[in-house]
């Protein structure tokens, strides 16, 4: 019989140990000088990545007969606002906040759900992978002891899990590899740059849940279209400055050695705005505010956001996201 729905989907034991792990995270930055920031949970520009489905939110409602409200979007993640105040000279920094994103529910999945995002200045892409490393590590506690740490490039994670390398398979070989998945679609009738669509499918469904098992494995180097907002590798172009973190095939953290190039931004949002207009999604306005600050001069960084329900996840040995959270979606 399941519980009546006004109460908590977590127990005792687990809010507690979510309390636990948040006084870690806040005394793990404040050793190390980074400052605790709270950027705007309602937003005017929402992303425009077509992986990434943003909440619309109206504050008022529309007076008779006048004009609709000004719509508003809840943030999938602080990165925009977090820039625009790195660019205003603020330093290191780091915040823990709720954010949302639509169309995502599952046993690892929650429409609202808590980020860990922080960025420092003057690191490189290693250096903040041995930070994420050691803040998971003492999240993880006990769940961590026996971990080893991995490295692999995305290229070595592909050839290692499924024999091929995804800079150079055709279009018909990953789909081959595709095969287990019963994924019905024609490689030789797919456009041009279909190439993202198969691989994003084979790292989430094949390669993806294979890693980080009986380890802590960082994925780098990803394929420069799939860069988001990382630089390109100066030593190999076809590859982005951009890694993921793996835990017992969970993906715990998306990392970046950040793009300060106003020009290439806008660039890249354009065209994700012409892949969502492709799919039919709604075409997005760009963010003009974090345009003008990466124009003002971004300082050199890396930044990364780690998903702290599914690290407490992990640390608990809960099965679902729900058992650490007070109330899921459905709940609230």
């Amino acid at each position: 019989m399941s519980a009546p729905a006004w109460r908590p989907s977590a127990a005792r034991a687990r809010l507690s140990a979510r309390a636990a792990l948040l006084r870690h995270a806040r005394e793990f930055f404040a050793a190390r000088g980074v400052l605790e920031v709270d950027t705007p949970l309602v937003i005017n520009a929402p992303v425009s990545d077509v992986h990434i489905h943003s909440a619309a939110v109206r504050l008022t409602a529309p007076t008779p007969g006048g004009a609709p409200s000004a719509q508003y979007f809840l943030h999938t993640s602080p990165e925009y606002a977090m820039k625009r105040l790195l660019a205003a000279g603020v330093g290191d920094i780091y915040q823990i906040c709720h954010v949302v994103r639509g169309f995502e529910r599952g046993a690892l999945h929650n429409p609202e759900f808590t980020l860990i995002e922080w960025y420092r200045l003057g690191f490189s892409l290693g250096q903040l992978m041995d930070e994420v490393e050691a803040l998971v590590r003492g999240l993880l506690g006990a769940a961590a002891t026996q971990r080893a740490s991995e490295r692999l490039s995305y290229r070595e994670a592909f050839v290692r899990e499924l024999a091929l390398d995804p800079f150079t398979a055709s279009l018909a070989e990953l789909a081959r590899a595709a095969q287990p998945l019963a994924y019905r679609r024609d490689p030789a009738r797919e456009p041009h740059d279909a190439r993202d669509e198969w691989l994003e499918l084979l790292m989430g469904s094949l390669v993806g849940p294979r890693l980080g098992r009986g380890s802590l494995t960082f994925v780098h180097g990803y394929p420069a279209s799939q860069a988001a907002l990382a630089r390109l590798d100066p030593v190999d172009p076809r590859s982005a400055q951009r890694f993921e973190l793996y835990c017992e095939g969970v993906e715990l953290a998306n990392g970046f050695h950040e793009l300060a190039a106003a020009r290439e931004q806008r660039a890249r949002f354009e065209r994700d705005n012409g892949e969502r207009q492709r799919l039919g999604l709604p075409v997005r306005p760009l963010d003009e505010r974090l345009l003008a600050a990466l124009e003002a001069g971004l300082p050199d960084c890396a930044g990364v956001a780690l998903g702290f329900d599914r690290t407490l996840m992990l640390a608990t040995g809960a099965a679902h996201i729900d058992e650490v959270l007070a109330f899921p979606t459905e709940r609230a």
